[in-house]
């Protein structure tokens, strides 16, 4: 049976997060080979070590010109191509007030979200297979507007525009631009969301999210990780400009 990915080059940021890794495992099981990046070296190291001899990494600040061309040319360096552009890099902030919520918090959530997707697919579109697929990790919160979460809601529209824009552009190329709108995961990440949340409303925030959800449960990386699949592999060949909720129906 061909696998979805037989010989394909992918590019994974955040890849040593939870997604990025549940991301790349189910990858290299589809044929891929992989560069993994993030701004820890030691945990990407370990992620790699788990994953075989399919997988690269790269320590860089996605946000950073010079970082994001350091891990294309790396990539291309190893392999000769692109073909799967995942932008999966990202922060929380904090949960404030408008007229205390922080501007450096606001600017640090935007430059990894925002600026981040923009400067890898400024630096690696170049480099892209014809047919390629670009993927950009958004959320659920890019569909809503909510109380104090001022960083990171307009930071996962923004992305969505940036999408948009990159899908038109690309189009002719037959590159695929789409993003993926994860609701809660169980991972680490929304667990110290919840954690400050729940200080806020005074409740458990895992609870209170779970109540928003139609399916009653945080997604898992394992879960998110196939629906990055669906857009990365040809199974989503028609498919471009698109916004692929995944949070078990919580934007309905």
């Amino acid at each position: 049976m061909t696998k979805k990915l037989d010989g394909k080059i992918c590019i994974i940021t955040g890849g040593a997060g939870s997604l990025g890794l549940a991301t790349a495992r189910l990858f290299v099981a589809e044929g891929a080979r992989v560069m993994l990046v993030d701004l820890d070296a030691a945990k990407l190291e370990r992620a790699a070590e788990s994953l075989g001899s399919e997988v690269a990494y790269i320590a860089a600040d996605v946000a950073s010109a010079e970082g994001v061309r350091g891990y294309v040319a790396a990539t291309v360096a190893r392999w000769g191509k692109i073909d799967v552009l995942f932008s999966n890099a990202g922060n929380f902030g904090t949960v404030a007030p408008i007229e205390a919520y922080p501007e450096e918090v606001f600017d640090s959530v935007y430059r990894v979200h925002v600026k981040g997707a923009f400067l890898a697919c400024k630096y690696a579109v170049p480099h892209l297979a014809d047919g390629a697929s670009i993927v950009i990790t958004s959320s659920v919160a890019a569909t809503r507007g909510d109380p104090g979460v001022y960083a990171y809601i307009t930071a996962k529209h923004a992305q969505v525009g940036l999408m948009r824009c990159l899908a038109k552009e690309l189009a002719p190329r037959r590159i695929r631009v789409n993003s993926i709108h994860p609701g809660p995961i169980d991972n680490g990440f929304q667990h110290a969301v919840e954690a400050d949340l729940g200080q806020i409303i005074q409740r458990d925030a895992t609870a209170f999210f779970d109540e928003l959800i139609p399916l009653g449960r945080h997604g898992t990386p394992a879960e998110i990780a196939q629906s990055v699949l669906y857009l990365a592999s040809d199974q989503s060949s028609f498919t471009t400009g698109a916004m692929l909720m995944v949070d078990g129906g919580m934007s309905g």
